[in-house]
């Protein structure tokens, strides 16, 4: 089950921000290359992706990785047909990247404002605009899975209007293209983690901790989740890794929320 043989996969954002620690989008590209997926991956920067691409070749799986600006038409649109150069097909396209900044509507400026819209969102749309034709066109059609935030489902404890409204955004987004490309064999899903303990929480204790020591902060995160801990990035690589297999093949215009019962609860994430 859940084997993804000759499959030819998309990931945007697959970086680590720290040596052995596991991001989400990291996790998600080493379990779909486990599971016998080809791994293109586009990332800000190649050297933050090395580790991810050495891990997956040392496990005898494929990798490329091209350093790619999410946010630009014309670098997603290098990354795509460098792909379709490459192996001629695009069977799973996963948008990961992604940005929370502070702020409420008064304080936060504009420049911010546009920034997260642009890491958010524009580069699910980006990724989107240019990969659904191309799974449209194939017998195969593809899946697609967006990576959302239960912030866009509730508020979690800290104002952060920009982030919140583009990870709903993300969800909608999602559901209606899902729509409108059900009968072309395309499936689109998303993917709604919660807190969850990676190498960038490690970088939030320092931006939202108010002055809390890491182990504290980490301590906070773990009461706020009904379940008692945070999730990792595994957790997320998982329902991706489902989303995206032929034994999810009638689902789409669907969400996985992946957080240890917070979104059910009635207290602060």
């Amino acid at each position: 089950m859940l084997r993804l043989d000759g499959k030819v996969a998309i990931i945007v954002g697959l970086g680590q921000s720290q040596p052995g620690g596991w991001g989400i989008g990291a996790a998600i590209a080493v379990l779909l290359a486990r599971q016998g997926a080809v791994i293109f991956g586009g990332n800000r920067t190649v050297a933050s992706a090395a580790e991810t691409k050495a891990t997956i070749e040392k496990e005898g799986g494929i990798c490329d990785v091209l350093a790619t600006d999410a946010t630009s038409s014309e670098s997603m649109e290098k990354l795509v047909n460098s792909c379709m150069d490459k192996y001629g097909k695009i069977d799973i396209l996963v948008n990961n990247v992604g940005r929370s900044e502070p702020g409420d509507p008064a304080t936060m400026d504009e420049t911010t404002w546009d920034a997260q819209v642009d890491i958010n969102l524009k580069s699910v749309y980006l990724a989107c605009h240019l990969v659904l034709p191309i799974m449209a066109r194939q017998e195969t059609g593809g899946a697609v899975v967006n990576i959302s935030s239960v912030a866009g489902l509730r508020y979690i404890g800290k104002p952060q209007v920009a982030y919140s409204a583009t990870k709903a955004a993300v969800i909608q987004f999602t559901k209606a293209t899902a729509i409108v490309y059900a009968e072309k064999k395309v499936r689109l899903n998303t993917v709604v983690p919660g807190l969850m303990h990676t190498p960038y929480t490690d970088m939030m204790a320092q931006r939202y901790g108010n002055g809390r020591s890491l182990e504290d902060f980490l301590e906070m995160r773990n009461k706020q989740v009904p379940m008692g801990k945070m999730g990792d990035a595994w957790d997320v690589a998982n329902a991706v890794l489902f989303l995206a297999s032929s034994e999810a093949k009638y689902i789409t215009g669907q969400k996985i929320v992946v957080d240890g019962g917070i979104t059910s609860s009635t207290g602060k994430a």
